[in-house]
């Protein structure tokens, strides 16, 4: 029985970018939960973020965790934050494959820069943030099922590898 994919990392680690990838080489759904909180809220993270709050966000984006895990196995990219919260990759873990997309602070940063719609890493600096991210944020990716490095590797390369370990160990 095929298991969703759950791509989990810090902001830049490519979870949209190989999630979309992977889903294309799996013929499955992808499922970006940032974009479905913007359309539903109709504003950017960055906004609900100031408006709500991230205890508001973070409410939200469980909610849609939770939906997109009772539905039909898919590629799954939850933000970056997500994986972070007490539970919630243990709780994914039963209905999914849970894939930490790892890379260095530096290079997340660099990968996140351009997007300018993440709350947690404007107004200072961005590697000297996406440090305090992964401090904060590594022993919860670390309870995923796999690990992929996507230091100095091609999104391609990285969604080769996520795929093989979808066939391997998720049905797929």
């Amino acid at each position: 029985m095929k298991r969703h994919v759950v791509l989990v990392g810090l902001p830049g680690s490519g979870k949209t970018t190989v999630g979309r990838l992977v889903a294309e080489q799996l013929h499955a759904e992808f499922v970006d939960i940032d974009a479905i909180i913007e359309r539903r809220e109709g504003r950017p993270i960055s906004l609900i973020f100031a408006e709500k709050g991230e205890a508001a966000f973070r409410d939200m984006e469980r909610k849609e965790m939770e939906a997109a895990l009772a539905s039909e196995a898919a590629v799954i990219a939850p933000g970056g934050g997500w994986a972070a919260q007490p539970g919630a990759i243990d709780a994914a873990k039963t209905h999914a494959l849970v894939v930490y997309l790892s890379a260095r602070p530096e290079n997340a940063a660099q990968r996140a820069a351009p997007e300018g719609t993440r709350p947690l890493l404007s107004g200072e600096d961005p590697v000297a943030r996406m440090r305090l991210l992964q401090k904060e944020r590594e022993p919860f990716y670390r309870g995923a099922h796999a690990q992929v490095d996507t230091d100095r590797k091609a999104p391609p390369q990285i969604a080769n590898e996520v795929v093989r370990l979808a066939q391997s160990s998720a049905g797929w």
